[in-house]
Parts: structure tokens; sequence; C-alpha cells
């Protein structure tokens, strides 16, 4: 169903952004609301809006996929220190990718199932349907955990 995920970053560099903004998580779902108007604030402030249902649909899944199957339940006692999620947004002129970074070393499955009318399990096949592209890469150096990211064309003013 799925094509396999390729590990790697986006096809962009991001010292190249002309925009990026990012925000810290907390270990709960309420996390996924605060993730959606983070999002909304910023493609506003971006005047980068056209995508928007596209993008914050894939944002929602992204941060229900790393709270509920990376972040360990001893996060929740250490998040004073470090939040264990953090979402970054960053925009070029015609694209922009959401990225989301969590403390797990697992790489994100999708799940085979033939169930439309189940409620979890599609998050992945939601991202790759609504996105232009996506994929995971490891954390290296100091920071632990992976980053899954997703990929949107914007449309130019022309």
């Amino acid at each position: 169903m799925l094509k396999p995920l390729r590990q790697g970053l986006p096809p962009l560099d991001p010292a190249a952004a002309s925009d990026a903004a990012s925000c810290a998580l907390p270990a709960r779902y309420e996390a996924v609301g605060e993730a959606r108007r983070f999002t909304r604030k910023t493609l506003e402030q971006w005047d980068a809006g056209e995508r928007f249902d596209d993008i914050c649909l894939v944002v929602s899944e992204l941060v229900t996929n790393a709270l509920r199957h990376a972040v360990p339940a001893t996060a929740c006692r250490a998040e004073a220190h470090q939040p264990p999620v953090r979402l970054h947004l960053m925009r070029w002129s015609e694209r922009l990718v959401c990225a989301v970074r969590d403390p797990s070393h697992e790489s994100p499955v999708p799940r085979d199932s033939d169930d439309f009318s189940a409620e979890s399990g599609r998050g992945l096949f939601l991202v790759d349907s609504f996105a232009d592209s996506w994929g995971w890469h490891p954390l290296a150096g100091a920071l632990e955990g992976k980053v899954v990211w997703a990929m949107f064309r914007l449309h130019t003013a022309g």
C-alpha cells in the first residue's frame, strides 16, 4: 500500500529556509490541539495557508504518532527538563516541511489494514495521501530519537 520509507532528510537545505518556527509539545494528547493552533498561527503569519487543511491533518497525525508510539511512559515526569516532542515548520518559496522530533529510535511503520472504518492505525496512510513526500531519519550527536517529516508544495504568486 505505502512505498517504503526512506531514511534521510527532506530534499531541501534547512539552512536556506526563508522562514522557520518550532514549538515544544508536552507528553499529553492535548498537545495535538496545541500543534494545530501553532501551525495555523504560523501559516497565517507566513501567508502560506492555501494548504492549511492538508498540513494541519498531517501535523496532527505526526504528533499523535509521536505521542502514542514514541514517548516513553516516564516522559511525563521528565518533561520539565526537555519536552519529549518538538514540532518544526520550515518554509521555502515553494515548499513547506513539517517535522516532528521524538525520543524513539524505532522507525515509523505503516500498519497493513483493510479496515478503513477503524478509528486508529491509518496515520501514516493519511500522511502519505496528503503530503507530497515524507520520510524519517534518526538524530545524530547529542540528540536522541528521530525526526519524521512531511513536505508540501506551495503555490507561488505568479
